[in-house]
């Protein structure tokens, strides 16, 4: 029994760890940089809290505003323009000399990019509200609102167009009669009264 220990254990003695001088003054800094700021927050939490309300608000005001205008183009996009996409004969045909001249030319790529950029014109004649700025080709061959023939229409242009933008490859003769018949078809069915 001699083994046992009956005899208190002295205290342990912490060793007097001061801060290191650097980290003394570093945090001396950081308190003079935040003091006016806490007794702003200290003095004056009436008007700070009134400024975080009013933030609040604004902040909600403007999710709902977003919100809003989502809906707003949801509807838009959800009412067909099959009335209201309607192609001068003029317009179409000017078009189409156009491209067939650079078509002509051996510049297949640029003929098809041509019909792409008019036809975005023609949509966005009919609906600005569907199109923005940083609208691509894709997005707009999916607009739900779009009928189906100039839904079908502009992917084969968008098709050809993305292929020798993204793809690198150069355009063929069949590629560029493909995208052109595909807007004579769509385009000369859609003739408008203005001829």
């Amino acid at each position: 029994m001699g083994e046992i220990q009956y005899a208190p254990v002295p205290p342990y003695k912490v060793p007097n760890s001061e801060p290191p001088e650097w980290l003394v003054a570093i945090m001396g800094f950081i308190a003079k940089l935040f003091e006016p700021l806490g007794h702003l927050l200290g003095t004056g939490w009436g008007a700070v809290e009134i400024v975080l309300t009013v933030l609040a608000v604004l902040g909600a005001l403007w999710i709902l505003w977003t919100l809003y205008q989502r809906w707003r183009l949801t509807r838009a996009l959800a009412v067909p323009i099959a009335d209201t996409l309607v192609i001068n004969r003029a317009t179409a045909l000017a078009l189409l000399e156009d491209a067939d001249a650079l078509a002509a030319q051996g510049r297949y790529d640029e003929a098809v990019h041509l019909l792409l950029q008019r036809s975005v014109h023609h949509i966005a004649a009919a609906r600005p509200d569907w199109l923005s700025p940083s609208s691509t080709a894709r997005e707009i061959g999916l607009i739900p609102g779009l009928p189906t023939a100039a839904r079908q229409t502009f992917a084969v242009i968008a098709r050809e167009v993305e292929r020798s933008l993204y793809a690198l490859r150069a355009l063929a003769a069949e590629d560029w009669q493909r995208a052109r018949d595909a807007y004579a078809a769509f385009a000369l069915q859609n003739i408008g009264s203005a001829r």
